[in-house]
């Protein structure tokens, strides 16, 4: 059977397309709070996992033996636009143990911001690993690495120290096996591994509260959520679903994007974990759904819910700036 629609594009007054996925909102104990599609099937987190990556870059004491800031925190579980704060934070964090960009194992591409990546092609330059949008957890990566006294050459390995305890770290929060028959390699060129959502849920369920955590961890998790809802614009930047978000909300919510139309959050005050996957990757629909989740659950005054509706619809526009149509979510 089918996944229910979670998302539909209108031009005018007609839906032009629709957008299938599945979405799970659960809390700390496992309690479903929402269901919507098939929340067993394995499917990549990619990049919405990443503050779950970052744990062992503070149990490890690495964050502190470097005085890693809240800025410098925020960055090391974003997927940021590239812009010139974000890659000015990366470096300074490989600078504190003693490293450069040269370490970076992530590869370079364009910035995501089109100011920043057009200020780069008037000045005749190229883009480097800092403006890749995974430039932060590296450089966290690296971090961690030399925190351990381990030659942080090839941390994006399986085998490497550092991403045997990213893995450690992600199957004890979600409870999911991580294995090696469903590894993947992500765009950032660190393992991935498909796990349920209803898995996923639950580890940002446990992330926002520290339910089941043990202290040092849940420490690290609060510390981690709070750095994210400080500094927003170094989770994501300039005009993103993930800043805008959490620029409104700040503590109430912690929110994260991954490739293929996969999102992840936590509701803390409520003990609630999100996980969701549009089916066929579109990244426009999974905001929209994520929107409304957060927006169906989340007291909010009206105030809050006049700055935030414009989260829940995504406004299209043509060349001319007419808007022509708009992203919403389905009910289901």
């Amino acid at each position: 059977m089918d996944n229910p629609i979670l998302a539909e594009v209108t031009r005018g007054h007609t839906v032009e397309s629709r957008h299938r996925g599945s979405a799970l909102v659960i809390d700390a104990d496992g309690a479903v709070v929402f269901s919507a599609g098939d929340v067993d099937r394995p499917v990549f987190p990619r990049s919405a996992v990443k503050a779950l990556q970052a744990l062992p870059l503070f149990e490890s004491g690495a964050a502190d033996r470097y005085g890693l800031t809240e800025p410098e925190i925020a960055l090391a579980v974003s997927s940021h636009s590239g812009e010139p704060l974000h890659a000015q934070t990366s470096l300074a964090m490989l600078a504190k143990a003693g490293r450069d960009a040269g370490c970076l194992e992530c590869g370079a591409h364009w910035p995501m911001n089109d100011v920043a990546a057009r200020a780069i092609a008037r000045s005749g330059g190229e883009p480097s690993a800092l403006n890749n949008n995974c430039s932060g957890k590296h450089a966290g990566f690296v971090c961690l690495a030399c925190g351990l006294d381990e030659d942080p050459a090839g941390y994006v390995k399986a085998g490497h120290a550092v991403q045997q305890a990213v893995r450690g770290a992600l199957e004890e929060v979600t409870g999911a096996a991580h294995s090696t028959d469903r590894m993947g390699t992500d765009g950032c060129s660190i393992p991935t591994y498909a796990v349920p959502l209803k898995a996923l849920a639950l580890g940002f369920a446990r992330f926002g509260t520290g339910h089941g955590f043990a202290p040092q961890r849940a420490k690290a998790a609060a510390r981690i959520r709070k750095a994210a809802a400080a500094h927003p614009f170094m989770v994501a930047g300039t005009g993103r679903f993930d800043t805008r978000a959490m620029e409104l909300l700040r503590e109430r919510i912690f929110i994260k994007t991954g490739a293929e139309g996969v999102y992840c959050g936590a509701l803390p005050e409520l003990g609630y974990g999100i996980a969701l996957k549009c089916d066929d990757g579109a990244g426009r629909a999974a905001e929209v759904v994520m929107a409304d989740l957060i927006a169906r659950f989340l007291p909010m005054d009206e105030a809050q819910q006049l700055a935030f509706a414009p989260l829940r619809e995504s406004v299209m526009k043509n060349w001319n700036g007419i808007e022509v149509g708009r992203v919403r979510a389905a009910r289901v």
